[in-house]
């Protein structure tokens, strides 16, 4: 029989709640796993206050947005707080606390985000990036938005380590069918590519009979030219923030719904075919 969502959903954060102080001591006893090498003299900034498993504010008043992490939300105006977001929360303050408050910041190749927020990489004491700690213990999903992909690679590592040891949001896999999407936001989606096209907009991606993942043309120069060859047919996975493009008026006959623009090619993988 299966859970109605809500429900399923509710008896998921009890669960996330009940284990979630084993969760963290476990975690917490692990060595840290130097996945991205701390870089030449990074910049010394003292953390204020930690909003939430991505973001941080600097004493200086500035907010900092995590470069190559989304963790889950927080609950705001009514909404339950996603599962590990507490968890993540907790896990960014105890780093940054281990580390007297200070971690070293290294700015992304683009500064800023659409909000303000310094986009950087930060660093404890001990030279540990943050961001793939969080990562390496399934406390977050990972990200690339160019410009800012200098350590994709091992933010990717970091990240698998968390998957092939279930740990945190892969001990039940995030990564949904592209049939079964139901709501916009961050979504990690496995489905087939049915169709390709070109046109001014950029190169679409119909991914089964619901999704089209779009690179947006002004993106496509961070795509190899042979990014897209052979990929029809292919069963991929593919992240990032999905638009619900119903809210914007009437879809055209044969448009796909969701659209989930694609900011890089590491958010793209092929699974099999």
């Amino acid at each position: 029989m299966r859970m109605a969502k809500p429900l399923a959903l509710a008896l998921l954060q009890r669960k996330a709640s009940l284990v979630g102080a084993f969760f963290m001591a476990a975690i917490c006893a692990m060595p840290a796993q130097a996945f991205c090498p701390l870089p030449v003299k990074p910049q010394q900034v003292a953390v204020r206050q930690v909003l939430d498993g991505d973001t941080v504010r600097l004493s200086d008043g500035r907010s900092v947005r995590l470069i190559g992490i989304n963790a889950p939300e927080l609950g705001r105006k009514g909404r339950p707080s996603e599962p590990y977001a507490e968890a993540a929360r907790q896990r960014l303050q105890a780093l940054i606390k281990a580390s007297d408050g200070r971690v070293g910041l290294v700015r992304g190749a683009e500064a800023k985000d659409k909000y303000g927020r310094t986009l950087a990489h930060i660093y404890g004491r001990n030279g540990d990036n943050l961001e793939a700690v969080l990562l390496s213990e399934g406390l977050g999903l990972r990200v690339a938005i160019a410009p800012n992909v200098r350590l994709a690679g091992c933010l990717d590592a970091a990240e698998q380590a968390a998957r092939s040891a279930r740990l945190g949001l892969w001990r039940q896999s995030p990564v949904q069918r592209e049939s079964a999407l139901r709501q916009s936001g961050f979504a990690v989606l496995s489905g087939t590519v049915r169709r390709i096209e070109r046109n001014r907009g950029g190169v679409w991606l119909d991914l089964g009979e619901r999704v089209v993942v779009q690179v947006p043309a002004r993106l496509q120069r961070h795509f190899p030219a042979r990014f897209f060859d052979n990929l029809k047919g292919r069963q991929v996975e593919v992240r990032g923030w999905v638009i619900d493009r119903s809210r914007k008026g009437v879809i055209k006959p044969g448009q796909r719904r969701w659209l989930l623009p694609l900011t890089d090619p590491s958010m793209l993988k092929r699974v099999s075919g």
